[in-house]
């Protein structure tokens, strides 16, 4: 009995040792495995309604729903980013030229401000003129340089991002083939009851799937409402702030407001008062329905998860994962309610 033991113990530590080395192995690749599971468990019913059309030729479905993917996903992304790089490399020449001044912007709003105001502003030395155009030209100097720096190591880091992208995609090929008996061995290798398997199973994907595919909706939608409004006001560079919405939107009840708030409040101080009234209706009746509306019924009803769990959660994880946290953060709250309510509901862990 102590040699069997003592052979179990090493086995269990040679277990954790092989398993701690493969995931550190898969480390430089991780967001592509991520975001490649991720896509399987979003497109696993367009992969079950392909493999029943081919007569179950898993290989034939596989291939069909990467083929979809690619064109639903991976192009549409790729031509966004695109004109995105163009846009923003076309407003950063346009500033470092002097065609946008941005110096310009803030005296026009400390112009227009009323005399209490700048009086507050005076106290904490913000309504000097030549030290604030002074701190703005040294903020544009970091700015620039900063901005170098990013192109650059985008430009060094094309090829990581290529070899990431054939990574997901050829392993997705294979998480969409073998996906139900990938997630069979798992199930059986996982050591608890199988209700407990099956619900926390099903929260994880349930989670994955609300999250990304919610989210992903309202980001768009309120990208899109918030260009559109931008290239009816003749604001400068309509599709950059539409992206930059659609990223911030990830964030529930705060996300688009973070942009269009600060330019509505622009067009209010410096005389352009109808611009700024229709910037805060359309932000407010249009961009912010679009989120109280359609995030609960795509987000939070799925997920079960109150907004303000949510939010924290979508806000802790892009803090701690960056992009990939606006999923991996909710997954986490997810699976942490959907453990502590099997802890509180089954009688086993009950003190009697």
């Amino acid at each position: 009995m102590t040699q069997y033991t003592l052979q179990q113990k090493f086995f269990l530590l040679l277990l954790a040792l092989v398993t701690i080395a493969f995931i550190y192995i898969l480390l430089p690749y991780s967001g592509a495995i991520f975001w490649g599971v991720v896509l399987a468990i979003l497109f696993a019913p367009l992969q079950r309604r392909l493999l029943r059309e081919t007569k179950h030729r898993s290989t034939l479905a596989a291939l069909g729903s990467l083929l979809l993917i690619i064109v639903m996903v991976i192009l549409p992304l790729s031509v966004i980013t695109a004109s995105l790089v163009n846009q923003a490399a076309a407003v950063y020449e346009m500033v470092k030229s002097g065609q946008i001044n941005v110096g310009g912007y803030f005296v026009r709003i400390l112009h227009a401000l009323p005399q209490w105001m700048v009086n507050l502003l005076e106290r904490f030395g913000l309504a000097d003129l030549a030290s604030l155009q002074q701190k703005l030209t040294d903020g544009a100097a970091q700015l620039s340089q900063t901005a170098a720096k990013q192109a650059i190591a985008i430009g060094s880091s094309t090829f990581d991002f290529l070899v990431s992208l054939v990574v997901m995609l050829y392993l997705l090929f294979f998480l969409l083939r073998d996906g139900p008996s990938l997630a069979t061995r798992v199930k059986h290798a996982i050591p608890l009851g199988s209700n407990y398997k099956q619900r926390l199973f099903n929260n994880f994907t349930t989670v994955i799937r609300a999250t990304v595919k919610g989210n992903v909706l309202v980001a768009a939608a309120q990208g899109a409402l918030g260009g559109l409004i931008f290239w009816f006001l003749d604001v400068e560079a309509p599709l950059l702030w539409a992206v930059v919405m659609a990223f911030l939107s990830l964030l529930p009840a705060v996300g688009a407001a973070i942009v269009w708030a600060p330019v509505a409040v622009y067009f209010l101080v410096t005389g352009a008062v109808w611009q700024g009234v229709v910037l805060i209706a359309f932000g407010v009746l249009v961009i912010g329905l679009v989120d109280n509306i359609l995030r609960p019924l795509l987000v939070g009803k799925d997920t079960k998860m109150p907004d303000y769990l949510v939010l924290l959660s979508t806000i802790g994880g892009m803090a701690l994962f960056g992009l990939n946290g606006f999923v991996i953060g909710p997954v986490i709250a997810a699976l942490f309610l959907a453990c502590w309510d099997l802890f509180v509901s089954t009688e086993e862990f009950q003190l009697h």
